[in-house]
């Protein structure tokens, strides 16, 4: 794997298409919004963080993707202080973590905004992952042959947290993938979901495997990108999701079928999404979001592939 090393900072990060970019950013986000409701319940134990998971699971399952935008800022400052009273708790760090990188990742459309709003999910995850595993607390700043020590150290009951914050890292590249400073990181992240998968491919539905596609093709395949790769891991988070994550389609249309120019796939993929059936528990605002996005893509597909 790819360490910070191999990018060369002083070489701007090509830009993608904007549409692109943006159906990127709703999956990034919608994604943590599903694993919120699905992910931390041996964490959780108090009356406050009963009362968080709730919270992320209405938004999970909301059908109504403005309803989200216009109540999530009073879910946000309750989460904030929730934590405030609770500083070292792990389960709330963590479902503050996953709403701040959906919420910023969805319905942010300022950039810098975007980019401190998801630093503060991205804070959040680190904290919740040291907060379950103390030896794991700031291994995120360490060289990385230590930081590897310190994941692969991790087993089966840390997935939870170690999937919150690599998914909020995520999160976090994302928002600044023009960036190579961030985009390095993302050898980090992609250590971190793997490290999900060999312990757990099935937790949330195999929604590890949608990160590792992401970034498999964050860049250009001359650049490092891996765009075959990336069609597998979209391949088996579908597979894993029983095709009830609209998400894993999505995805391959967005990020696998553009990068590689393949029209018939992308098409094909975005009508799939437009004509399921949204409504899954946990997975609902995600799926309402992808068909959003599959439209977009679908309207774009002249202008990107040439008519």
């Amino acid at each position: 794997m790819p360490g910070a090393g191999d990018l060369d900072p002083t070489q701007p990060c090509p830009r993608r298409a904007p549409e692109v970019g943006s159906v990127a950013a709703r999956v990034l986000l919608a994604v943590a919004v599903a694993a919120t409701s699905a992910g931390c319940g041996s964490l959780m134990a108090s009356a406050s963080q009963r009362l968080s998971l709730s919270l992320a699971a209405a938004v999970a399952g909301q059908d109504d993707p403005e309803t989200v935008r216009q109540g999530a800022p009073a879910y946000l400052l309750l989460i904030d202080g929730l934590i405030q009273d609770n500083p070292d708790n792990g389960g709330l760090l963590l479902t503050g973590s996953r709403l701040y990188s959906s919420y910023s990742a969805a319905f942010v459309d300022d950039e810098e905004r975007a980019g401190r709003l998801a630093l503060k999910a991205r804070d959040y995850g680190f904290r919740g992952l040291c907060a379950h595993r103390r030896s794991a607390c700031g291994s995120w700043e360490a060289p990385y042959d230590r930081f590897e020590t310190v994941i692969r150290g991790l087993d089966r009951s840390d997935v939870p947290a170690l999937h919150g914050a690599a998914a909020a890292w995520a999160t976090w590249i994302q928002a600044h993938r023009d960036d190579w400073v961030a985009v390095a990181d993302k050898a980090r992240v992609e250590l971190m979901m793997q490290r999900v998968v060999e312990l757990d491919e099935r937790y949330d539905r195999g929604s590890a495997h949608l990160y590792l596609g992401v970034l498999a093709t964050l860049i250009p395949e001359a650049l490092g990108g891996r765009p075959g790769e990336g069609r597998r891991h979209f391949e088996r988070a579908a597979e894993l999701a029983d095709g009830r994550n609209l998400m894993a389609p999505l995805l391959m249309a967005s990020e696998y079928a553009r990068a590689v120019y393949d029209r018939d796939l992308h098409d094909r993929l975005c009508r799939e999404v437009l004509a399921a059936d949204p409504r899954e528990p946990g997975l609902t605002l995600a799926n309402v979001l992808a068909q959003a996005a599959a439209e977009e893509l679908l309207a774009s597909s002249d202008e990107y592939f040439g008519e």
